[in-house]
């Protein structure tokens, strides 16, 4: 009988695919470096790996590119990438508990997350940026905003729900029923999981995916930091009310799937109706959540219009 499993163990297509993403970031004139942001009598140690740029130009804007849950940076940005880095010093991270970037500490909060990325800036030399934030990426984003008003100049959210309730899983907002499901399926350990979570992401999710490709994908991103990974969705749920979230100033771009099925649409227009006037929303039609995926030309043209032709 053929063994699927010994020919993932000889080939791995997503280990694969993951080197020709890291010479792509490289031929695009980045380097990958991971820094250490512990302080200096501290027990606990942090460290955050990013791609940056080899030549930074001072006299370029910055710009940050932070992922959601799914598959690392390189595979939600690899498409977008070539269409900033000749306008922008271009800044591409693993949030903490993904890819190389890992904490001792046991702070989960989102505002955690965005303290250690300014950190993180500042080692690098980064004293003002621009932002674009997937999904999980846009809740720590508009943290960023929020708490360094000053160096964040403008920002892109895109499917991320900042503007959730803790009741909205209760009111049944979510097209699952309880925090257990959502994050078995965010972080997905079985073939059957990730499916759920291609059909959830896609309005036409690709089909007949043979079960070694899945447990492959799942060997190579999903199996390290899991119960921080869960921590991390516990933690943006907890107690949340937008009555508590700060409104950012800054010029914010919303862009959503019209399907997404994860942040179901009502979650922009609450978003677009927080932060007021200075945020325009964009929804791209039989688009779901993985919408820098499944419409990527759509979403590079919405990106590229707020960020690079009002420069």
């Amino acid at each position: 009988m053929f063994d699927h499993m010994k020919l993932l163990r000889c080939f791995s297509f997503t280990a694969s695919r993951d080197w020709l993403f890291r010479q792509s970031f490289a031929n695009a004139g980045l380097r990958s470096v991971t820094t250490d942001l512990t302080h200096g009598n501290s027990i606990s140690s942090t460290a955050m790996h990013c791609w940056i740029p080899k030549f930074p130009n001072r006299s370029k804007p910055n710009l940050l590119l932070l992922h959601g849950f799914g598959a690392n940076a390189m595979w939600q940005y690899g498409e977008h990438l070539r269409s900033f880095t000749g306008r922008f010093n271009v800044y591409v991270p693993d949030l903490l508990f993904f890819g190389l970037s890992s904490t001792s500490e046991s702070d989960r909060s989102e505002s955690f997350q965005a303290r250690c990325l300014m950190r993180l800036m500042e080692a690098h030399g980064v004293r003002k940026m621009n932002i674009v934030g997937i999904s999980y990426g846009g809740f720590v984003g508009y943290s960023l905003a929020a708490q360094f008003p000053e160096i964040v100049e403008r920002i892109v959210l895109c499917c991320a729900g900042v503007c959730l309730e803790e009741k909205d899983m209760e009111d049944g907002l979510f097209k699952v029923p309880n925090l257990e499901e959502a994050t078995g399926i965010l972080i997905p350990q079985t073939p059957e999981k990730l499916k759920e979570l291609i059909r959830f992401s896609f309005v036409k999710p690709i089909k007949g995916v043979p079960s070694f490709f899945l447990w492959d994908f799942i060997d190579v991103m999903c199996t390290e930091f899991v119960e921080e990974k869960r921590d991390l969705i516990k933690s943006i749920l907890k107690n949340r009310r937008v009555l508590d979230l700060p409104k950012i100033k800054q010029k914010s771009l919303i862009i959503w799937g019209e399907e997404d099925q994860i942040f179901p649409l009502e979650l922009g227009y609450r978003l677009k109706s927080h932060i007021g006037e200075n945020a325009e929303i964009v929804v791209i039609k039989k688009a779901g959540h993985a919408v820098n995926l499944e419409k990527s030309k759509e979403f590079l043209k919405h990106l590229k219009s707020f960020l690079i032709d009002s420069l």
